[in-house]
């Protein structure tokens, strides 16, 4: 692909009718949380605050990794806030969520990589709500197998791991991930506890190749993936890796059919899917 032009007509949306928004950001503002919706500029932020839902950012709003691709905050890390398991479940009660999707930003300077504050935070989730679904959207913790154990004991219903793109663009995209670690890490969570359900994402429009994707959706499927979300890439700022191209609403859905084809049991896929985009949805789909 070649360096992108302007926005095509199908990445321009209307602002949503005001719904559960000033709910939503009124029980992250009061109770001193992040969203990944806000620290990451996704533009499903204000669909999904109207819906009465969000996606929680863990471990402060700060990451040790230089990914290319991604808006969130590269400053200093602060120590975990103990208090942040028992906010989130707070804040989820206040929402009325029965489905809630965490993520995390990577932090290396933990031993753990932060995986017992994951955990500690889905028994807070489950301590208000027993019932309550869980999906985590974890970094691969290093490589390190006994964090993915720490965090898996807590048994979400989904990990979602994001493979993001195809191995030839780590190098300037993900240059301090490895595309070998993160199938590993799918791979492990089959072996520790086949019940969970194995996700994962990946962005188009940074220069990949359609025979790449193909080649990726294999890997993924290998690792024991089941559920897939594909989204458009859109650089958050100038100063952000560079949008190669624009992948129109048709060949989303040809990609969609092609991964389910292949063997994924759910597959998002469309210019404004993220890797949290109608999570319940996906779940419900690869459960039957």
């Amino acid at each position: 692909m070649s360096q992108a032009a302007r926005k095509p007509a199908w990445l321009k949306r209307k602002i949503p009718l005001p719904g559960s928004h000033g709910r939503v950001q009124g029980a992250i503002d009061e109770l001193g949380l992040h969203t990944v919706c806000r620290e990451a500029r996704c533009p499903n932020r204000m669909e999904c605050y109207a819906c009465g839902t969000a996606t929680f950012l863990l471990l402060g709003p700060s990451c040790t990794r230089r990914c290319t691709f991604c808006a969130v905050d590269k400053s200093a890390m602060s120590p975990p806030d103990p208090a942040e398991p028992e906010h989130i479940a707070q804040a989820v009660a206040r929402l009325g969520l029965s489905f809630c999707v965490l993520t995390m930003v990577t932090r290396d300077d933990l031993p753990d990589g932060g995986a017992a504050h994951v955990a500690a935070t889905v028994r807070a989730l489950r301590g208000t709500n027993p019932n309550i679904g869980v999906e985590l959207l974890i970094s691969d913790l290093g490589g390190d197998r006994r964090s993915l154990e720490t965090v898996l004991a807590a048994r979400p219903q989904v990990l979602n791991h994001n493979i993001e793109t195809v191995p030839r663009l780590y190098p300037e995209v993900r240059p301090q991930a490895d595309y070998q670690r993160s199938l590993d890490l799918l791979a492990d969570v089959r072996a520790i506890d086949e019940a969970i359900v194995r996700k994962s994402g990946i962005m188009l429009g940074l220069g990949e190749t359609e025979a790449e994707v193909g080649e990726v959706f294999r890997d993924l499927l290998n690792a024991g993936c089941q559920s897939l979300t594909l989204g458009q890439y859109l650089a958050p700022s100038r100063d952000h890796h560079s949008v190669a191209g624009y992948v129109s609403p048709e060949r989303f859905e040809a990609l969609r059919q092609q991964a389910l084809s292949m063997g994924f049991n759910a597959v998002a896929s469309g210019p404004f899917v993220r890797s949290s985009y109608q999570a319940e949805g996906l779940y419900q789909a690869v459960c039957g």
